[in-house]
């Protein structure tokens, strides 16, 4: 029994992982009838909606919007690929740029709240790791429990941006990006089905990062309690 809701609990959070990579991998083929690549279309978008400050290019980091240097990234199979998923997520990174220019308050304090949840993060496993050196030192047990706390603490606000940033990733998905692709017609009718799940798809890789992080602040209580 206790294997298997282990290995339940593996499928419960490293399930929506699975199933984003095989969306975005299962669409991303070229087709002949897409006449652009998806860093075109990001281009063209940012030029139809007269956000003329922000610039989009190629990046190994993943596909993102960056709000600080005012650049749509998109990895290089989205960024130069004519595929429906190449199209998308473009669309979709277009979305959060969108949402920066109309000061949306949930995107920005999804901004200030990812650099602060960095900052603890590390601050975090760095107390966790410290537990048993410092349970070495001073054999006493209000040191470790203080920074047990601050050690679990901090992965928890991780966790809470993630959740935060769910609303933002499901506006920029159905709120701007899909709008734009139908309303202008850079999707053909029978691909709007494909196209809803590769956009919930990029909405959902937060729900996933939500997970992990769950999962990681279970593994260090696991490892702690040995």
């Amino acid at each position: 029994m206790p294997i298997i809701l282990l290995l339940l609990l593996v499928l419960i959070i490293l399930g929506p992982q699975w199933w984003v990579k095989w969306i975005i991998n299962h669409h991303q083929k070229d087709l002949d009838r897409i006449p652009g690549t998806g860093g075109e279309l990001a281009v063209h978008l940012l030029k139809q909606l007269k956000i003329t400050d922000v610039e989009v290019e190629s990046t190994d980091q993943g596909d993102h919007y960056d709000p600080t240097a005012l650049k749509v990234r998109l990895s290089e199979e989205n960024y130069s690929g004519r595929s429906l998923a190449a199209i998308a997520i473009a669309a979709h990174e277009v979305g959060h740029a969108i949402q920066h220019k109309q000061q949306m308050p949930l995107f920005n304090w999804r901004s200030r709240l990812v650099m602060f949840a960095i900052g603890t993060e590390k601050l975090g496993v760095v107390a966790l790791m410290a537990i048993p050196l410092v349970g070495g030192l001073f054999r006493i047990p209000h040191p470790m429990i203080a920074l047990l706390a601050v050690g679990i603490g901090s992965l928890l606000v991780g966790v809470i941006v993630q959740l935060i940033t769910l609303p933002v990733e499901t506006d920029a998905s159905f709120n701007k990006a899909l709008p734009l692709l139908v309303k202008g017609q850079y999707i053909e009718a029978k691909d709007e089905k494909a196209v809803r799940q590769i956009l919930r798809a990029a909405a959902m890789t937060y729900v996933a990062a939500t997970l992990a992080s769950i999962l990681n602040v279970w593994r260090w209580l696991a490892i702690l309690r040995r």
